[in-house]
């Protein structure tokens, strides 16, 4: 029975952790370089070699805020969809894929190239599906151009890559307002 609880405290130790990446890479605008270790380990009330053991790297800790975020943003559809339209649903989403997005440029930049690929492989798709559940529904309803799918809306997004931190606040919901405006069926 103690090692059962040794695992549930090192669990929550671990989503301390992790939320306190988060809560710090929200307060930087997503700047991953800017992520000190130290300072996270004191936010999640945790010594570091706790931390260490968890994530033995910036990266180790990067990467698993970016999973979490991916695995939030996706599981966020159905309940999106359960209790809005789906015109509202899509741009309550899209305004949480923009902070994802904020979150994903700076876990980008402070990840190598080849990690980031290992990263991101398997797991695209998700996007594409919880985007495509949006799109179908709305379809579905009368309210979405039947000629577009979740590519289009992903190609579209692509420019919150481009907008540069400092307009990212005024930008961003924008570029939401305009892919959602452009969505609407004629």
């Amino acid at each position: 029975m103690p090692d059962r609880e040794l695992r549930s405290d090192a669990a929550a130790n671990r989503d301390r952790i992790v939320q306190a990446a988060r809560d710090a890479l929200s307060r930087s605008n997503g700047a991953a370089t800017e992520l000190k270790l130290h300072a996270v380990a004191k936010a999640a009330g945790v010594g570091q070699g706790t931390l260490y053991r968890h994530f033995p790297t910036r990266e180790h800790l990067l990467a698993e805020v970016y999973r979490e975020e991916l695995d939030q943003l996706v599981e966020e559809v159905p309940p999106l969809l359960a209790e809005h339209p789906p015109q509202a649903a899509m741009t309550r989403w899209l305004r949480r894929l923009v902070e994802y997005a904020r979150v994903k440029r700076g876990v980008m930049a402070a990840i190598e190239a080849s990690a980031w690929q290992d990263l991101h492989a398997g797991r695209h798709h998700r996007i594409d599906d919880a985007l495509g559940a949006l799109l179908d529904r709305g379809k579905a309803a009368g309210e979405f151009r039947a000629d577009v799918d979740a590519a289009d809306v992903l190609l579209l997004l692509g420019g919150l890559s481009r907008i540069p931190e400092a307009e990212w606040d005024a930008r961003a919901p924008t570029l939401v307002e305009l892919v959602v405006n452009g969505l609407r069926a004629r």
